[in-house]
């Protein structure tokens, strides 16, 4: 390969990192999962990576023009200096995952001593042909005491893989082996460029290992953030499962109050019942995993069983559920029925309402139906949505189940879950 299409080649990787690196950058400023500590790590980060190659970049126009040798005197001093710059950066970000403060760390104060001798040497250079000099066609020539540059930049990656490994506990295995791929390719690197000028294995090493490293942490982080949002999903359906009605609570104490003068052994009945309800509502709030059908249904039979001691014969419930042998999150069929009540009952109307509540074995999985010949119901009411469908739709996403509405073949509302065969645990 001839010297010019060589040149082509360089040109075409230092493009493509700097497009990663950009890339890398957006994705840092942009990602929710990526914390602020990860963030003031990152973005100042590819900011110098993508510097260094742009000074990469202009470096290929100008070696072999003897015209512009002061340019490349400068390109040559940022391309060294920029990429050192990250490691006391990364010393620092060390310490902060860690629970350190890095402005009482002696170790990050050594750190920034290195950096400031490596800036220290170079400025030498400027003066010197003992560290490196540019001939007069503009070609870069290392001097006797080229090595002094490299001990800095050498002792940086050593006091960092020292605390690396001095805190391997405290990191946790995944920003352990993410900060390992950070450092051994520039370490690599390094000792290569003791030996001969492979400064574009330097900016392809870090590079590579920067945005390495950033993916392995922005998996770990992003695995956490979602978690958290899986827990204050949780949380919310949790506390949302006992919001029971107020005047649900009052109208059955008050039914209770006249059942003990009209029929005690119905209100010994009702009582029981509406005791059921209320412990099987705040056993909700304990149960994150999906629970038999058997204890929903039993939980659904004593509330309708309160609910039809006020309404009488203005409420008929038809069970057909031969199919038991299934979980399902917990009051997911409760609210269902308690709804079709809510918004079907009429007591102005001379036919009561019927809900029907079937159960049905699928290929896939199993299907639960309430049905109800009310009015009807859209998903929300008057404009606000149901807390209860949302709450439900919510929890059976975690076990890859649905919830669909639709209209009944004569009026009324017809809800559909599926659960879905598998572990429900």
């Amino acid at each position: 390969m001839n010297e010019e299409a060589l040149t082509y080649v360089y040109f075409f990787i230092g493009g493509a990192l700097l497009l990663l690196v950009l890339l890398g950058l957006v994705a840092s400023c942009t990602f929710p999962g990526l914390n602020k500590r990860s963030k003031r790590f990152f973005i100042p980060s590819f900011s110098i990576l993508a510097l260094s190659i742009v000074a990469y970049v202009i470096d290929l126009f100008v070696y072999r023009d003897p015209s512009l040798a002061w340019v490349g005197k400068i390109v040559s001093f940022v391309e060294t200096f920029l990429p050192s710059v990250l490691l006391p950066l990364l010393t620092a970000y060390v310490l902060l995952c860690c629970g350190k403060n890095p402005s009482k760390s002696p170790l990050f104060y050594v750190a920034l001593s290195l950096c400031a001798s490596l800036l220290v040497l170079l400025s030498i250079a400027q003066f010197t042909d003992a560290i490196y000099y540019f001939t007069k066609d503009n070609q870069f020539v290392r001097g006797r005491f080229y090595w002094v540059l490299l001990v800095p930049i050498l002792a940086l990656i050593a006091v960092n893989l020292f605390e690396i490994i001095r805190r391997r506990k405290v990191l946790g295995k995944k920003y352990f082996i993410a900060f390992l791929v950070f450092l051994f390719p520039l370490l690599i690197a390094m000792i290569a460029q003791a030996f001969a000028d492979v400064f574009l294995l330097i900016v392809i090493a870090v590079s590579i290992s920067a945005l390495s490293m950033f993916g392995i942490i922005v998996a770990d982080q992003v695995g956490q953030y979602l978690s958290q949002q899986r827990e204050i999903a949780d949380q919310r359906a949790s506390i949302a499962v006992l919001q029971m009605r107020p005047h649900f609570i009052y109208n059955t104490m008050t039914s209770i109050y006249y059942l003990c003068a009209q029929d005690t052994q119905k209100a010994q009945q009702v009582t029981l019942d509406f005791t059921t309800y209320l412990r099987k509502n705040f056993k909700a709030i304990a149960s994150k995993s999906p629970i038999p059908f058997t204890e929903e249904l039993e939980h659904t039979r004593a509330y309708l069983a309160v609910v039809q001691a006020q309404l009488k014969d203005k409420l008929l419930v038809e069970f057909d559920t031969p199919h038991t042998l299934f979980r399902l999150p917990p009051l997911t069929l409760q609210p269902l029925v308690e709804n079709a009540v809510k918004y079907g009952v009429n007591l102005d109307a001379a036919e009561p309402l019927h809900v029907s509540i079937k159960t049905e074995k699928t290929e896939k999985g199993s299907l639960v139906i309430v049905a109800d010949n009310g009015p009807g119901i859209s998903e929300d009411d008057n404009g606000e949505p149901h807390i209860a469908l949302s709450n439900i739709r919510e929890r059976l996403s975690a076990i890859r189940g649905m919830l669909t509405i639709s209209a009944g073949e004569n009026g009324g509302t017809t809800i559909r879950v599926f659960i879905p065969d598998g572990d429900q645990k």
